[in-house]
């Protein structure tokens, strides 16, 4: 057996956006902090759609912004479109949005990371977890490696005995490119962690030089762009465009002709997927009466590299993918570089965890993100920070921090999440704010800047810049 290389206070298991704040929050709290991830090149990479923000969830980010989380910033620094969405409503439903070079993203996540003193950034897979006879927890990593700590959050996403499928065709991973963690998913379930199988998919994407960009409807950004953080000064890049296209009832015969083949009406994949947010498949199936849906074609980075399809994931055959995407306007003759897909994968119960987000039944262990059951790179971001930032505060002996459902979009996802057994993934609405008249996009740093500098989550700059502009206003 090796011997311990390091000891920490808080280790975070995953470098994806609930990771992110997750460990910069516990570091920025003070504490002895590493991160533990199978790739560290893999640090914020957008799985799926290169975009952040939206209705509910863009009120999330800027929470998150006020109470000194990176997703907006990182967020303002990789965006190429920025809109604001829903302002023909009233200003509580408006809804922040940028469209991001999903590569510059993780680069510079993974460079604010690696830039901040004394935080440990280490690559390997967590296979192990044992409570030692003090509580703290040693960490056995799939090479041999141990590391101590006195708490752990687990991020990891989407990967927990993970597999993913096209068609008939099932591999082993996360992501594509990436295995799965198997090893941790059945360390979970022996220490007495409750897991279920969810579901999620992402669209193919296209090689621009082959689609008719003439044929679809151009989308702009805002002609005076909102950013999602006060805190820098920074020009917003907003050259990118985004361009819209609908399937067609041609489009809908070839994809009910890949059913029969379909993982997902077979029984192949067991695990429930987002109601609100189906695949092409799932669409055509449950609104046959429809005669077309709309699609979003998104550039994935500045230089528009590949195009992703958005509101056209599929785990249908290769081939059916392919067919239908030709029936569609300005598609007709589009060159697949990466083939839509399903993960099915394990995710805790998080009606097992405290408000704070630590397990119930084992002290020190902290959940956040799409292990917990959520959809969204928002979702997971806000949750990370909140671990972060509650396992942050038991190791130090203060009072845990807990947000309301009248504070904040943040404190209604995590009374919803660890009050309510969800048979679905969980994605933020609107609708499930009670207050959500109050808790608007722009008033986020009156609401919560203020508590968050009660925590140690804003320094001494960021809060005298906010002061300024408060009484400037």
């Amino acid at each position: 057996m090796s011997a311990i290389i390091s000891e920490f206070d808080v280790v975070v298991i995953g470098g994806g956006h609930a990771g992110i704040e997750a460990c910069h929050a516990a570091w920025k709290m003070g504490v002895k902090t590493a991160m533990i991830t199978m790739d560290l090149k893999a640090i914020g990479r957008m799985s799926c759609n290169p975009a952040v923000g939206g209705v509910s969830k863009g009120q999330i980010v800027r929470d998150i912004d006020a109470l000194g989380g990176l997703m907006g910033l990182l967020t303002d620094k990789a965006g190429i479109q920025f809109r604001m969405l829903n302002m023909s409503k009233g200003p509580a439903v408006w809804g922040p949005r940028a469209q991001c070079d999903m590569n510059y993203y993780s680069e510079i996540a993974g460079d604010t990371l690696a830039s901040l003193f004394g935080l440990s950034l280490i690559q390997g897979e967590l296979a192990a977890f044992a409570r030692l006879p003090d509580n703290r927890l040693e960490l056995t990593l799939l090479n041999g490696d141990r590391y101590l700590t006195k708490s752990v959050v687990i991020t990891s996403g989407t990967f927990l005995a993970s597999k993913m499928f096209t068609g008939h065709n099932t591999s082993f991973g996360g992501r594509v490119g990436e295995s799965s963690a198997d090893k941790l998913s059945e360390c979970l379930a022996q220490a007495g962690v409750r897991l279920r199988r969810l579901k999620t998919g992402t669209p193919s994407r296209l090689d621009p030089s082959t689609l008719d960009f003439d044929q679809c409807t151009v989308q702009h950004g805002d002609d005076i762009p909102w950013p999602f953080s006060d805190r820098h000064q920074n020009p917003l890049h907003n050259e990118g465009v985004c361009w819209i296209t609908r399937t067609n009832l041609k489009t809908h015969d070839i994809l009910r002709s890949g059913f029969k083949d379909s993982p997902m009406f077979s029984g192949k994949i067991k695990g429930r997927g987002p109601r609100y947010c189906p695949s092409i498949e799932d669409k055509i199936n449950r609104f046959g009466d429809k005669d077309g849906h709309q699609l979003f074609l998104e550039p994935e980075t500045r230089d528009i590299g590949r195009v992703y399809v958005n509101g056209f994931s599929s785990s249908l055959p290769a081939e059916i993918q392919l067919a239908a995407l030709h029936t569609i306007q300005g598609l007709e003759h589009a060159h697949i570089l990466q083939i839509g897909y399903a993960v099915e994968y394990d995710a805790v119960d998080a009606t097992q965890l405290f408000p704070t987000f630590e397990c119930r039944d084992v002290p020190g262990l902290y959940f956040a993100g799409q292990v917990c059951g959520t959809s969204g790179y928002e979702e997971a971001a806000g949750q990370g920070l909140m671990a972060g930032i509650n396992a942050a505060l038991k190791v130090k002996g203060e009072p845990p921090f807990i947000l309301g459902r009248s504070e904040s979009y943040i404190g209604v996802m995590v009374d919803d999440l660890v009050n309510f057994l969800l048979d679905e993934p969980y994605r933020m609405f609107t609708s499930r704010a009670e207050y959500r008249l109050f808790l608007r996009s722009d008033n986020a740093d009156t609401r919560l800047k203020a508590k968050a500098r009660a925590i140690g989550m804003i320094d001494d700059e960021d809060w005298n810049l906010w002061q300024t502009r408060e009484t400037q206003i």
